[in-house]
């Protein structure tokens, strides 16, 4: 073991000499946190929505005004709807309202009215959620209207003007606000630890073969083991702390809620980290430069984080996609993070997630130290 302490001092020493690396360890997690936490962000708000009132009635124009009033939408009135038309196709309308003439007749008359509501649909997600908000304004306008007209008409009363029979309240736990940085936040965190250690761990074993410092290692009667927990000791201990950065960033800038236990955060850090670097130091041995073992960990990488339920719910993937995930690091360690920090799970609620990545830990780790060849 004391062979393997002197390994690990030559690998801090080599470490904080190149100030490149140093950088990419303590900086880069707090810019990449503050950059894709703020960029990472599918909260759709200011679209553009463009109201044909053909009615001109008082209650078109409230309508118009309640939809404006929220965060969501920007209004922009038009004349016809050409005019509309035209400013979809040149893309500066999201949304068309269009409000038909005598609607405010047909609504007090016969307790309801038409309205055309058009999205531009090339981008889905954000027509999907103008079009949903739209329809709860609509929808709240709607009871407030016929709370409005109700006691005035009972003298001839329509079954289609009337309260509604349930009322639905709702509340919303582990994130109360709807902030959206507070689903995203812990789960960049565990990305962005993963993504780091896996690419140095890669980079850093295979630049010392370009320039011939490993051969001097490979000479002496070191064991492979000893020389693979030299080189990933310093990698793992490093991990921890870009992780105390990473919370550090979350709790001061973006106020995350950590309720559960960040003793079991640093657990599992301690035990996800051997994941990644058995992949950085496997992939090292099969490269012979550092642009290779660079792009043989990113094609790994961009398939991990893309599935791994950081940007779409791996709920939503095929399943044969879902069953491929399972392979995917990187998606346990996501959705550990935000069971633990967000809903405050204990350790027997992500226990199968723990041991599973135990397992692919020392399942890496064990290829690794098979596949290195000492090459004299």
């Amino acid at each position: 073991m004391r062979t393997v302490l002197f390994l690990v001092q030559k690998e801090f020493l080599q470490i904080f000499r190149n100030k490149t690396m140093l950088i990419l360890l303590l900086v880069m997690p707090v810019i990449q946190t503050l950059l894709l936490s703020f960029a990472a962000n599918y909260e759709v708000k200011d679209l553009a929505l463009a109201v044909v009132d053909q009615d001109h009635s008082p209650t078109s124009q409230q309508l118009a005004a309640k939809l404006g009033a929220s965060a969501y939408f920007r209004i922009n009135q038009v004349a016809t709807t050409a005019t509309a038309d035209h400013l979809m196709a040149d893309d500066r309308a999201d949304l068309i309202l269009e409000i038909p003439a005598n609607f405010e007749r047909n609504l007090v008359r016969d307790g309801q009215a038409p309205l055309l509501l058009e999205a531009n649909a090339i981008n889905a997600t954000k027509a999907g959620l103008g079009m949903a908000y739209a329809g709860n304004i609509i929808h709240d306008f709607n009871l407030e209207f016929a709370e409005k007209w109700v006691p005035r008409l009972t003298l001839s009363p329509n079954p289609q003007i009337t309260n509604p029979p349930i009322n639905v309240t709702y509340s919303n736990w582990y994130n109360p606000r709807l902030d959206y940085k507070t689903f995203m936040v812990p789960g960049i965190l565990g990305e962005i630890v993963a993504l780091i250690i896996c690419f140095l761990t890669a980079l850093n074993i295979v630049r010392e073969r370009e320039i011939g410092t490993i051969e001097q290692l490979n000479v002496t009667p070191l064991k492979k083991w000893q020389f693979i927990l030299g080189k990933l000791l310093p990698f793992w201990l490093l991990s921890l702390v870009m992780m105390t950065i990473g919370l550090t960033v979350g709790k001061l800038v973006f106020d995350i809620p950590m309720l559960g236990s960040l003793g079991l955060v640093f657990v599992y850090t301690a035990v996800f980290t051997p994941c990644m670097l058995g992949l950085g130091f496997l992939i090292s041995n099969f490269s012979d430069s550092q642009q290779q073992a660079m792009f043989t960990a990113w094609f790994f990488l961009i398939i991990f984080i893309l599935m791994c339920g950081l940007f779409t719910p791996v709920t939503s993937m095929p399943e044969w996609a879902q069953v491929l995930n399972r392979m995917n690091p990187i998606a346990y360690f996501v959705e550990f993070m935000r069971l633990v920090l967000l809903k405050g799970a204990g350790f027997e609620d992500i226990k199968t997630n723990f041991y599973t990545v135990l397992g692919y830990a020392t399942a890496a780790n064990a290829l690794a130290v098979w596949t290195y060849r000492k090459r004299a």
